[in-house]
């Protein structure tokens, strides 16, 4: 089965691999097509249920050890945990202080996997490092290309933005070619033993979707304050920013004659500003933080707000270190600390972190 853009003439590979189904089944495909696999978890400290320290969640040394016993290649474990709380989760807590929405998954890709591990990797003379992500690189006569996957209900580029062009092509992604359902009947066909794990559905840090403890656990204190309408009027109280985004509607607490949303953060003055769905509507945003995959690009592209949004069409500016974002149609609910990400066909060019709004629309 055709997999990837490359035979293995990089023989050497190392595998990052989560105890999932997905990382699994690409450890499992390389050593099929040739590769001098190694698998590796990464052990980012992160506390169980039970209060006991794990690695990215759940059992996964435990899965992944065993997933490499079954294929007979190696398995280490690298400490992270250090990187993991100083990059990821220190960064997702100062940014929802500052009333921002974070996302940790493209910051877990920045400085980890494709960061650090990469870094690893190739320090200790590997040729490539391959993840379970679905994704795909492809080469040409112009250069190395990040591509969306042939399952696009799972299409991870959004999260892959941050990669540089000039490590795609020490990447491998095995599963860029395979839909989800494909891959867990290859995975039990190969009698892995992962094979219907079911997924994780929250960040890992976060059990249960439970932001709170991430900050009481490291004596974070969060203030109350306010929820305010955009003249300033006091309609309730909240328990913290941290627990409110932009659009968010469920959770206010508070009466009124039409339904209201939050519209704004005020992190200064520890204030959430509601409003009306209509006011949730802006025509552009300017992104900082900005990585490009493609120094040239068309006029018209399409754009990503978040990861569940559908891409939009826009036109993207780069003036200085920043993006400028003007989109065809207005665009719900863009929220400053959240990924943009923009592609043209399949291929991703680039993206950036979110850093405001422009020329909100209201009544």
């Amino acid at each position: 089965m055709k997999m990837d853009h490359r035979s293995p003439v990089k023989k050497k590979v190392l595998v990052a691999m989560s105890g999932g189904v997905d990382s699994s089944l690409a450890a499992h495909l390389l050593k099929e097509a040739g590769y001098d696999v190694t698998g590796v978890t990464m052990c980012l400290g992160i506390k169980r249920e039970d209060d006991r320290a794990s690695c990215c969640g759940g059992d996964a040394i435990e899965d992944a050890k065993k997933v490499c016993g079954q294929l007979g290649i190696p398995h280490f474990v690298f400490d992270f945990a250090p990187l993991m709380e100083e990059r990821v989760i220190g960064k997702f807590t100062a940014e929802y202080l500052q009333g921002r929405t974070p996302n940790p998954c493209v910051d877990c890709n920045r400085y980890l996997k494709f960061g650090a591990l990469l870094q690893k990797a190739r320090g200790l003379g590997f040729d490539a490092l391959a993840t379970g992500h679905y994704a795909r690189i492809e080469s040409d006569a112009s250069g190395w290309h990040l591509l969306r996957p042939a399952d696009r209900m799972k299409d991870q580029t959004y999260f892959l933005y941050p990669i540089a062009v000039s490590d795609l092509s020490y990447i491998l992604f095995p599963l860029g070619r395979l839909t989800k359902e494909e891959v867990r009947k290859l995975a039990l066909q190969a009698g892995l033993h992962v094979a219907q794990k079911p997924e994780s559905q929250d960040i890992c840090f976060t059990p249960g979707g439970d932001y709170g403890r991430v900050f009481s656990d490291r004596n974070i204190s969060v203030p109350t304050g306010d929820i305010v309408n955009r003249s300033g009027k006091v309609l309730g109280r909240h328990r913290g920013i941290i627990h409110y985004t932009i659009g968010q509607r469920g959770g206010l607490g508070v009466s009124a004659q039409h339904p209201l949303y939050v519209l704004e953060i005020d992190a200064h003055n520890h204030r959430v500003i509601v409003g009306q769905k209509d006011e949730l509507f802006a025509t552009g945003l300017i992104a900082g933080d900005v990585n490009l995959l493609n120094d040239t690009f068309p006029d018209a592209v399409e754009g990503k707000i978040r990861y569940r949004k559908k891409p939009a069409h826009c036109q993207v500016t780069k003036e200085g270190d920043k993006l400028i974002v003007d989109f065809m149609q207005p665009q719900e609910s863009i929220t400053p600390g959240q990924a943009f990400v923009f592609y043209a066909g399949d291929e991703l060019l680039g993206g950036g972190v979110i850093e405001s709004v422009k020329k909100v629309i209201s009544e």
